[in-house]
């Protein structure tokens, strides 16, 4: 088998997530990731999102301007749907049942009616990370790449950002999304948990006002509120 190195230079992702992620890209776990990811492609395999928006998040979040992380767990596996961004869907895409929910919620909370699309684009310019636990997903296969290590790097950059920032709030959606809990230190952070958007878990989400909770805890850190309306972007 050829060998495989990281080259950081060839990392598609902004210089200052570039800077405080160095660490992780060059451990060996993201070096097998590396390894599967180009076998996948070796054999043909078909991967969402596609490589050219792997780290979207990263790049539409810019580092220094982070508020919020709203935490999913696998790029959605359907065509043209994953964008890198969690619960977000292009505009051309129909909206998902989780999304629906959580536009059901943006309204009940701050009367915001629901967006013509999925593109959430807009709250990750904004200081959203739209984090997924796991960056890739092969087509038609939900957590296909859940055992290739992105967990790991995800965990790490949940545990860096609680070590290193302050004042993030973190939007935690149902059991997978809690079960991370552990990596954030709550004397620091602020955490909101509430039970997944799906509609399979029977709507529990509404009524969880995570929107209003989130711009009242960034004003009283004297930051800008989250501008949650879609429709004006």
């Amino acid at each position: 088998m050829k060998k495989i190195t990281i080259d950081l230079d060839n990392i598609k992702i902004n210089e200052d997530w570039k800077n405080f992620l160095k660490e992780e890209f060059l451990k060996p776990y993201f070096l097998e990731i590396k390894k599967k990811y180009i076998h996948a492609l070796e054999n043909k395999k078909t991967i969402y999102p596609p490589a050219n928006l792997t780290f979207n998040a990263f790049n539409l979040t810019p580092f220094k301007d982070l508020k919020v992380i709203i935490l999913g767990q696998d790029p959605y596996h359907q065509e043209g749907q994953a964008m890198g961004l969690s619960f977000s869907v292009p505009k051309e895409i129909k909206i998902p049942p989780s999304l629906a929910n959580i536009y059901k919620e943006l309204y009940n909370d701050l009367k915001i009616q629901p967006a013509k699309d999925g593109d959430l684009s807009f709250w990750a310019k904004q200081g959203v990370l739209l984090l997924n636990s796991i960056l890739s997903v092969e087509a038609g296969k939900p957590a296909s790449h859940s055992t290739w290590g992105w967990q790991e790097f995800s965990d790490a950059i949940i545990s860096k950002l609680s070590i290193e920032k302050t004042g993030l709030i973190f939007m935690l959606w149902g059991n997978f999304a809690k079960s991370k809990k552990n990596l954030i230190d709550t004397k620091k952070h602020f955490i909101l948990e509430a039970a997944h958007p799906s509609p399979l878990a029977r709507t529990g989400f509404l009524g969880c006002r995570h929107f209003s909770k989130a711009n009242e805890i960034l004003q009283n850190l004297k930051k800008t509120p989250i501008n949650w309306n879609l429709n004006i972007e």
